[in-house]
């Protein structure tokens, strides 16, 4: 089985992509993943969709609407450190959330240097590695031993000690599994009234469902219109959890539509 991840080797979608298949492959960007699994081309995708500090990541949420099934959930802990040829540098170079996540570390150690957001960890480590000028925040397995060229200069510099990142792995929407503790679903209501978003909800409340996320996108119809993204705690084999979709289905008008992505169970990346 081959997945495909973000990239370039390194990243920390690399690392979460191991623990679902040891050939991986890597492409720029969220939409390019979901796209190639779509196509075919590979058998897994691997990407980011929410950090516990800054929040989801929106381009996973909009890739992930259609054409594809969630089949795992993978949550990895995220253990930055500061990476550089040595003390004497101006740039730092990561991944936008990365240096959002180590802000501030940044802002307190080294407020004078400049930062600039790269498209992912390991480009930034690149930069590093060859230009003494720049730093890099990234994984401190990055820096191997006896390495010429990299040293850490800190570690665990993320803002806060709990730090991690779900990723979901998506497959081909026939390999859709109805088992699983968890359960995600896109809901296009194609209507706008009071009171909406509390008859959504009251589906699940009703059969003592938990919701472990709810989020809102734009639909990309017009403007003010949105479909919801929504995780929760129960599989699709369960009868609370049909009765519950059967009551979104008619809440919906005539234009809107409920996309089950599937059921799936969660591996924890402890490295």
């Amino acid at each position: 089985m081959q997945a495909v991840t973000l990239g370039p080797a390194g990243t920390y979608s690399h690392r979460a992509a191991r623990a679902v298949a040891d050939d991986v492959a890597f492409r720029e960007s969220v939409t390019a993943i979901v796209e190639s699994v779509r196509a075919g081309e590979f058998d897994r995708g691997v990407v980011p969709v929410e950090n516990s500090i800054e929040g989801s990541v929106t381009e996973s949420l909009d890739a992930l609407a259609d054409g594809v099934a969630v089949l795992q959930e993978v949550v990895t802990p995220i253990r930055h450190a500061l990476l550089a040829q040595s003390a004497e540098f101006s740039l730092v170079a990561s991944h936008s959330q990365a240096l959002a996540q180590c802000r501030e570390f940044l802002e307190r150690e080294y407020p004078d240097q400049r930062r600039e957001a790269v498209a992912s960890t390991a480009r930034g480590v690149a930069r590093a590695r060859d230009d003494e000028s720049v730093a890099a925040i990234g994984h401190p397995a990055n820096v191997t031993d006896g390495d010429p060229e990299l040293t850490v200069l800190a570690e665990e510099i993320q803002d806060r000690s709990s730090n991690a990142t779900r990723f979901l792995v998506v497959g081909p929407e026939a390999e859709r599994s109805e088992a699983g503790g968890k359960t995600s679903v896109v809901v296009y209501p194609a209507a706008n009234y009071p009171g909406l978003l509390l008859e959504l909800l009251e589906a699940f409340a009703d059969r003592d469902i938990n919701l472990s996320r709810v989020e809102s996108r734009p639909s990309g119809r017009r403007l003010g219109d949105y479909l919801f993204h929504v995780d929760f705690e129960a599989g699709l084999y369960e009868d609370r959890t049909s009765e519950a979709l059967d009551t979104l289905r008619g809440m919906v008008a005539e234009e809107g539509w409920v996309r089950v992505l599937g059921s799936y169970d969660t591996e924890h990346v402890v490295e």
